[in-house]
């Protein structure tokens, strides 16, 4: 297999291998594995009717997504396997669903190991149900909203736009200040590719939205329809200390931009407490698992 490095050029190749599988799986999107592809080093291939997604993340044995696209992926994995065999490394699977842990058993069976990591889980909700955040469960959500609108009454909602873009990038900037430490390589590339998102919004097709109070930028967001009937939240960014700003940005995006949709995709935890926290407190209707598939030839 000849491995490319995944650039812009590549997405119409790329993004019709996603539509294929119509998944709800927020890295099952071209946004999503372009902006990372530095981080963790992806790199892509096609065999046998199947896109391959190369990773080689940091210090750690190279790794594969389980092949994506609507055909046989028999072909594919043979490929990974050999390749892999070639190497002497092990073979890595990942975002492994269930239906592909089915797929091993029936056709490798007993071959590979499939464990499943809670931490990067994605959280899935109605939209309507963030939307109107009735009820009772969703009583503090809507006091956060209404204690916003109270604070800041000159408060409006702004698809992003050339015209705020520059103010949304310098509302980026200094919630990096606040929130980044040096050391931290990984909230170091969030905001990289924060800052990615906002400069290439229209080329990957990405809509974005911001909360404007007192005539600067406190929150912004940037997300797309995913599949059929779930959009993405793909960046979520506000200042901790303007009260209710995550919760409004996170109501009016959703109003305004993702009408057609069912469902919304509000990616992992990382495995952070306090996110976790924050995500449960939606009540998601489901979690999307992201198996990892291990096999050695030793």
């Amino acid at each position: 297999m000849e491995f490319h490095p995944i650039r812009a050029e590549d997405q119409e190749i790329i993004q019709e291998y996603f539509k294929q599988i119509d998944s709800r799986n927020c890295d099952m999107c071209f946004s999503t594995t372009y902006l990372w592809r530095e981080f963790y080093g992806l790199s892509w291939s096609q065999e046998g009717d199947m896109l391959i997604i190369k990773t080689g993340f940091q210090d750690e044995a190279p790794g594969f997504y389980f092949p994506i696209g609507s055909a046989d992926p028999e072909r594919a994995l043979t490929a990974i396997e050999t390749w892999c065999e070639e190497n002497r490394v092990p073979v890595r699977l990942y975002c492994v669903s269930r239906d592909h842990e089915k797929w091993l058993d029936i056709h490798r069976p007993s071959l590979y190991q499939v464990t499943y990591n809670r931490d990067v889980e994605d959280y899935v909700y109605e939209r309507e149900k963030l939307v109107r955040l009735s009820g009772r469960k969703y009583h503090g959500k809507k006091k956060h909203v209404n204690k916003f609108k109270r604070a800041f009454p000159d408060w409006t909602y702004e698809p992003i736009t050339d015209a705020n873009r520059r103010d949304c990038l310098e509302m980026l900037r200094e919630w990096k200040k606040i929130n980044s430490v040096e050391e931290d390589i990984e909230k170091h590339a969030e905001s990289c590719v924060a800052r990615n998102y906002l400069l290439h919004l229209e080329m990957l097709g990405q809509k974005g939205g911001a909360i404007r109070a007192q005539g600067r930028i406190v929150a912004f967001t940037v997300g797309e329809k995913i599949n059929s009937d779930t959009f993405v939240v793909h960046i979520e960014k506000a200042f901790s200390d303007v009260p209710g700003a995550y919760a409004i940005v996170n109501q009016q995006f959703l109003e305004h931009e993702a009408g057609d949709c069912f469902y919304v995709n509000r990616e992992d935890d990382a495995g952070e407490e306090g996110l976790r926290q924050a995500k449960v407190s939606y009540h998601p209707v489901f979690m999307i698992e992201k198996g990892m598939a291990y096999r050695s030839f030793q």
